[in-house]
């Protein structure tokens, strides 16, 4: 049965009638439809652009796709209905067109030097190996490969870039050509710094941003995917690290203490901001509404730019359709604006994925 929605739509705000027809959207009337929502505010369906279903919250990779598939509903049921997976060593293509799950990008899994990752997690790849190892993992996702830009380095006892330029450079250009786009993970300086300048997608985290490299990122259209929460365990990461690395975790503190201006420069500046959690490892699953209110109230983004992160701006960057006619049909609705306050969207009153209720 087709269904009927009515409503302030956003981002156009203005009333208007949708019909839901199977998994499309339709702005003529159906005649029959069942109304759903009637009165409020609807958005496209909320998106998680950093996101890990194939690793479990204790930090192992997943191993089932019944495991995979439970940590996905556990965001669909917050109103995230598109997920990009920033890198998973659990394989799960069978999920992409599960009528339950949140519409799927996929990265594949993480390429990191051996040893300089966590453990099981990523494919542990040499600089000379690196490069056709993006090609392969370009095929085990669906648009996206993940690149560990830096981490501990034991040897210098502080951050350190993972691979040089020139492999940066190369894994990016092959990635490229293979037809897809580069997520990395990037805390600091000299790392982000490289990967921007030889064209990265989008920066994960990016704590170690200056005001040039964020004009760099704006004049490119390079993403930011800042993962507000995972940043505020960098004090924890920071104590553990204090007795056998101690200016590794002076340095981890810094970053996190400059962060939400980094982000809010980040912003003002034009570069695109993508709500992402990191759900997965230490960070909850279902928790995109907690990052979009650390968006607004850390970084002073604005609440109609962190809905923009979090909903159309970031459904149209990953390439799922919003609520105009011949979209995807996916949406939540809520009963009082979330542009007058953001955690409204904790509480959605319906939520509605590929034509199917859900709540």
């Amino acid at each position: 049965m087709a269904l009927h929605v009515r409503g302030v739509v956003l981002p156009d705000d203005e009333v208007r009638d949708l019909w839901l027809v199977g998994d499309r959207v339709s702005t003529e009337p159906v005649p029959g439809a069942e109304t759903v929502v009637d009165g409020g505010f609807v958005l496209p369906g909320l998106v998680d652009a950093h996101c890990h279903i194939g690793i479990a919250h204790n930090g192992a990779p997943v191993t089932s796709l019944a495991q995979a598939k439970e940590l996905a509903l556990v965001d669909r049921d917050a109103g995230v209905l598109a997920i990009r997976d920033a890198g998973s060593p659990y394989p799960y293509p069978q999920l992409d067109d599960d009528p339950d799950v949140p519409r799927l990008a996929r990265a594949g899994r993480h390429l990191a030097p051996p040893k300089k990752h966590l453990r099981g997690i990523p494919v542990e790849v040499t600089a000379e190996q690196v490069v056709d190892a993006a090609v392969a993992q370009a095929k085990a996702g669906n648009g996206w490969i993940k690149l560990v830009g830096d981490w501990l380095d034991r040897d210098v006892a502080d951050l350190a870039p993972c691979y040089d330029e020139v492999t940066t450079a190369a894994v990016i250009e092959a990635a490229h050509a293979a037809g897809v786009r580069v997520a990395a993970h990037t805390f600091s300086e000299e790392a982000v710094a490289t990967l921007v300048r030889a064209g990265v997608d989008s920066v994960e985290h990016g704590t170690g941003l200056s005001l040039d490299l964020i004009d760099e990122m704006a004049r490119r259209g390079t993403a930011l995917v800042p993962t507000m929460i995972n940043i505020e365990t960098f004090t924890d990461i920071a104590e553990a690290a204090e007795p056998k690395f101690p200016g590794y975790a002076d340095h981890m503190r810094a970053l996190r203490e400059r962060f939400p201006q980094v982000v809010r420069a980040a912003a003002e500046a034009g570069v695109p901001v993508y709500v992402g959690t990191d759900a997965g490892s230490t960070i909850g699953h279902g928790t995109a509404a907690e990052e979009m209110w650390r968006l607004h109230s850390s970084a002073g983004m604005t609440p109609a730019d962190v809905l923009r992160a979090a909903s159309w701006g970031a459904r149209e960057w990953l390439g799922f359709a919003g609520l105009t006619h011949g979209g995807l049909a996916d949406l939540v609705a809520y009963d009082t604006d979330p542009r007058a306050d953001l955690r409204v969207v904790r509480e959605p009153r319906r939520i509605v994925l590929r034509g199917r209720i859900i709540r």
